[in-house]
């Protein structure tokens, strides 16, 4: 089975755009292509089908794909009957975005953004911010890495792999970091932002975070932990300032 690192850089590169409803199935579609490229060899009517299969509607974790995308892989080539492995494709939905959402959305993103602004208002300048970005995405390449050579290798077993994996106790230990990571910064940031200020910048603060969030439930913005902790980041940096 040849193209993995291709098939691999591909399901990285659509991560981005996973929220939007066309590229559920059309991403993975285009992740499983170069996975499929012996399979047209081999059986050209399995291939064809295989790969319409691959984009059909599929939606979970992006960050955890990778399974699903390299365990459909696995059993196309070991010639599952089509009905099991759309069983698989539907089973893998739920828990992966589960799983997903709570090892990065609940766990690491607010881990590292509350180290990251507890480092700023401790007077680390930006650097905090650098080691937020290139931390998370290492971490992110990593787990892609991991779900697809996982998924590749459990085939139609991919549950008792991802059961019996690292994924459960990370997220075990994850999720109290996260709080703890939170409470840590939450102290320190409101004691470094309004250190000084007189008593007319700290009711303004208060009342742009309350428009901010009115305006955020109103508009119905749609902002993953990502983008939200970034927006925190660069909003404390842009109001309160902060030397390199």
């Amino acid at each position: 089975m040849t193209g993995r690192w291709r098939a691999l850089l591909r399901l990285y590169a659509v991560q981005g755009t996973w929220n939007h409803e066309r590229m559920l199935g059309i991403g993975m579609g285009y992740a499983a292509e170069p996975l499929l490229e012996d399979l047209k060899r081999v059986d050209p009517v399995r291939h064809s089908a295989a790969v319409v299969r691959s984009a059909e509607f599929f939606n979970c974790n992006p960050n955890l794909a990778g399974l699903a995308l390299g365990a459909t892989v696995r059993a196309e080539y070991e010639s599952v009957p089509a009905p099991q492995l759309e069983r698989l494709r539907t089973a893998l939905c739920s828990p992966l975005g589960a799983l997903g959402d709570q090892l990065f959305w609940t766990g690491l993103v607010p881990t590292l953004v509350g180290l990251t602004l507890a480092g700023i208002a401790l007077g680390a300048g930006l650097w905090p911010v650098v080691a937020l970005l290139v931390l998370y995405n290492i971490l992110r390449l990593l787990t892609a890495v991991w779900s697809l050579r996982t998924g590749l290798d459990a085939g139609m077993r991919v549950a008792h792999a991802l059961v019996t994996s690292w994924l459960p106790r990370a997220i075990r230990l994850i999720e109290p970091a996260a709080g703890l990571a939170v409470g840590l910064a939450v102290p320190l940031v409101a004691w470094w932002y309004l250190h000084g200020q007189p008593a007319s910048a700290v009711g303004g603060t208060l009342a742009v975070a309350v428009v901010g969030a009115g305006v955020a439930q109103w508009s119905r913005l749609r902002l993953g932990g990502v983008r939200f902790g970034l927006i925190a980041i660069a909003l404390t940096l842009l109001f309160r300032g902060v030397g390199l």
